[in-house]
């Protein structure tokens, strides 16, 4: 088994720690930005902030020292905010050995320079390079429900190094070499569950809930492709699969959070009531749309998103300005 250090102590990150512990055979460590924290966690064995009621195990080693994290570490598992993750990696970088795999389970795409997670990394070494995705809500990932998810590597061998790594009983996991497509799904499907989210707290019905979700997978699709990402990676668990279950799901942030701008609350106060966790999918439209710009890529449901949520642009106009846009074909 592999040495692993899971570098952020937000829920995902925790949860993933707490699935790799359950496994079995593993050496982990679990990385949390703020001493405090880290020192809370490890008195209490529980992330109280972000993930209550599930006992972190002993054999999970608690640390705020990123250096300490990684020492020894054969798989650097990254779950930070995708914001926070240059910042991360600047710090992580004079520890890191080339031959150290990074793995990232962050879902985003840095706001000013829309790169991707991996492109990122890749900046500060030759290190081998994946990304996990896939339809996975961190609180029932926790309590071992079952869950299928994708990892996708360029080279094979990682890939199928991480695969046997972090399969379990209750943790299905697949692998594909689209890096690109597999962690545009995990960012934009985030931008589609904010609109999946208005749309409810409008109260405009199943039916247009549905049209969004086929039509955002569309322009998901179209930026993947244009970014190298492959057509087969979008209609699997990393793009339709997550997709699906972050604009359905009660657990998800990102349509909470657009649930309550339908409602008509604005976008501070509700970020303020999410108490420290984080909604990956509100500056993940300001790259998209950037990210579509630079590719020539029609977003349609993204630039409405992104006008109300930084222009001040009302729900209702926006879904009105989709539902009247020119006629064409499917």
């Amino acid at each position: 088994m592999s040495r692993i250090a899971v570098i952020g102590a937000g829920s995902w990150g925790t949860a993933l720690a707490i699935s790799l512990a359950r496994r079995g055979g593993h050496t982990l460590s679990l990385w949390a930005h703020s001493p405090s924290h880290a020192d809370d966690i490890a008195a209490t064995r529980t992330n109280t902030r972000y993930l209550p009621n599930f006992p972190i195990p002993e054999d999970i080693r608690i640390t705020a020292s990123l250096t300490d994290a990684i020492a020894d570490a054969e798989i650097i598992l990254c779950v930070t905010p995708s914001q926070a993750l240059r910042a991360t990696m600047q710090q992580m970088a004079p520890a890191l050995q080339p031959q150290q795999i990074l793995l990232s389970a962050s879902k985003g795409v840095e706001e000013k320079t829309y790169l991707r997670i991996s492109e990122i990394m890749r900046e500060f070494g030759p290190n081998p390079v994946g990304t996990l995705g896939g339809p996975s809500f961190a609180q029932e990932v926790a309590a071992a429900l079952p869950t299928a998810i994708t990892i996708a590597t360029e080279a094979p061998s990682i890939g199928e190094r991480l695969q046997n790594d972090f399969s379990s009983a209750s943790l299905r996991v697949y692998r594909n070499d689209d890096v690109p497509g597999t962690e545009l799904g995990g960012a934009l499907k985030n931008v589609i569950a904010l609109a999946a989210g208005v749309v409810t707290g409008l109260e405009l019905g199943n039916n247009v809930t549905a049209a969004l979700i086929t039509r955002g997978i569309a322009e998901m699709t179209r930026l993947a492709i244009a970014c190298g990402g492959q057509r087969e990676t979008m209609s699997g668990l990393a793009g339709i699969g997550d997709l699906v279950l972050t604009c359905t799901g009660g657990l998800s942030r990102n349509r909470t959070v657009g649930v309550e701008l339908g409602k008509g609350r604005k976008l501070p106060e509700i970020i303020a009531s999410l108490n420290g966790k984080v909604a990956e999918g509100v500056r993940t439209t300001t790259a998209a749309l950037g990210l579509a710009h630079r590719h020539n890529v029609e977003m349609p449901i993204t630039e409405q998103m992104h006008a109300v949520l930084h222009e001040d642009k009302s729900a209702q106009q926006a879904i009105h300005d989709l539902m009247t846009r020119p006629g064409r074909t499917e």
